[in-house]
């Protein structure tokens, strides 16, 4: 069916990931601002929603224009390379999200739609030129998420320029995700593997420095090893044996766990209530991983 193409270009299980993101963001600066008083505008978070999952999808939707002729040789099941998504209606379908994205920004406040006009411009980056290289391709992919994080920390802005530089803890993480993924095609070599490994241990340092021993939230621990078994078992796994299925799922459950990561935050922040919204999007991406493509 023809609606089963457009939203298998979105990749609608990392969408929801992009959306913990955000509430992640707000958490952060809500752990930070001295002066917040426990409130927040479920108005401005619900747009902020909205544009990350325009934003996102946007993203990958113009990361498979640009792939196109390669995914012909390589995958050609993808919805452009087969033909279920004509590539001029593909291009439509992309801008229109980023549209979506960047006025829904715009409509919480100016900051929050130069953020998302940012995101904008880093994913068209990534998708055309950075990702073909081995330096710049992980960095661009991981400015995407930092700057996703930063999207939600524009909802509590008077904290943003305390706050703002812990959006490098998730450009490291989607850093060690991007260096995995060069072998899902045709297989990986041990060395890059064991070096995502070794970020993922840097990320995991970081939050607990700066997340949970800033918030002391037991539940937050709970998350944390929940996390850490998330991404190290299909890692282990793909160093093992090298193997592009292996290497792929470990892609996929490092992208689904960026749910834990963000959760941990949101614990850290004493949020309750959001810390089981956010956790629920976990079972919802799973679910919608199985019928539509992460990687």
């Amino acid at each position: 069916m023809k609606w089963r193409a457009y939203l298998t270009l979105m990749r609608p299980a990392n969408v929801v990931t992009a959306i913990s993101d955000v509430m992640a963001g707000t958490a952060v600066s809500a752990l930070y601002f001295a002066g917040w008083n426990g409130q927040l505008d479920l108005q401005a978070l619900l747009l902020l929603v909205v544009s990350t999952i325009g934003l996102y999808g946007g993203g990958v939707i113009f990361n498979d224009i640009f792939d196109a002729r390669l995914d012909a040789v390589e995958r050609p099941e993808r919805p452009i390379p087969s033909g279920r998504v004509p590539l001029n209606r593909a291009m439509i379908f992309g801008t229109a999200w980023f549209a979506v994205g960047v006025f829904s920004a715009a409509a919480v406040s100016l900051l929050s739609g130069a953020i998302a006009v940012s995101i904008v411009l880093m994913c068209l980056l990534y998708d055309k030129w950075a990702k073909h290289h081995v330096v710049t391709g992980p960095i661009a992919m991981g400015m995407c998420r930092g700057l996703n994080l930063l999207l939600g920390m524009s909802l509590l802005a008077g904290v943003l320029p305390v706050v703002w530089w812990l959006a490098v803890i998730p450009v490291i993480y989607i850093a060690a995700i991007t260096v995995v993924s060069r072998g899902e095609v045709h297989g990986g070599q041990r060395a890059p593997l064991l070096f995502a490994a070794l970020l993922y241990a840097a990320v995991i340092g970081l939050i607990i420095y700066f997340g949970l021993w800033k918030g002391a939230a037991w539940f937050g621990w709970l998350i944390l090893l929940i996390f850490a078994f998330t991404i190290y078992a299909p890692l282990v796994k793909a160093i093992r044996t090298k193997a592009p299925l292996d290497i792929r799922k470990s892609v996929k459950y490092g992208v689904l766990a960026l749910i834990f990561m963000n959760a941990i935050w949101v614990a850290a922040a004493g949020m309750w209530g959001l810390t089981v919204v956010v956790l629920s999007l976990f079972p919802i991406s799973i679910w919608l991983s199985k019928m539509f493509s992460v990687t």
